[in-house]
């Protein structure tokens, strides 16, 4: 339900932003918004206390940011608020930034590997990737797994590809299992 939420709000963010020719504008922006939110916790305890009326949610969302982001912006932030979903904002502005990063043709990888990569192993990477897939550039997140023994694991959104020794040897093993003798 939150995915669908989140899909929802964020796209209809995106056609906004794509109506005013504001894609920059707006991706600046709610950086800031995601920013600041990050920052200040006790706004969104705030904004998520059922105690707290939703007219006075909304003059705090005004207050907050009326003169901070575009008014268009701010009018979304206050139908999200009017529509009780504020609780997905994380997750709306992060859908967004996701969807202007594919309209400009940034790819967002994970790539892990068992050893610290070199700054010239990491530019390979990036490189082959973006070679083999649409993007024009990508944007590159490492992390070490000792567990993987050796190789990599590459995803790309919802697309995985694991040439790590660990899955390697996993996947022998249930070939050795399924073989039967005579």
């Amino acid at each position: 339900m939150a995915k669908l939420v989140s899909k929802t709000y964020g796209d209809a963010l995106f056609e906004l932003a794509k109506e005013q020719d504001k894609i920059d504008d707006f991706a600046k922006e709610i950086k800031l918004v995601q920013t600041a939110l990050a920052q200040n916790p006790e706004f969104s305890k705030l904004m998520n206390h059922p105690k707290v009326g939703k007219d006075e949610k909304l003059q705090v969302v005004k207050e907050v940011f009326d003169t901070r982001v575009d008014k268009e912006l701010v009018g979304f932030l206050r139908l999200v608020v009017e529509k009780d979903r504020y609780m997905e904002i994380d997750a709306i502005l992060a859908y967004f930034t996701d969807r202007v990063k594919e309209e400009k043709g940034i790819g967002v990888a994970y790539v892990t590997s068992a050893v610290k990569l070199s700054e010239i192993q990491k530019k390979l990477v990036e490189e082959k990737l973006i070679e083999t897939t649409s993007y024009k550039e990508m944007e590159m997140n490492f992390t070490i797994d000792e567990s993987l023994i050796g190789g990599l694991v590459i995803r790309i959104g919802d697309k995985v590809v694991d040439s790590s020794v660990k899955s390697k040897l996993s996947e022998l093993t249930k070939q050795l299992m399924n073989i039967q003798l005579a």
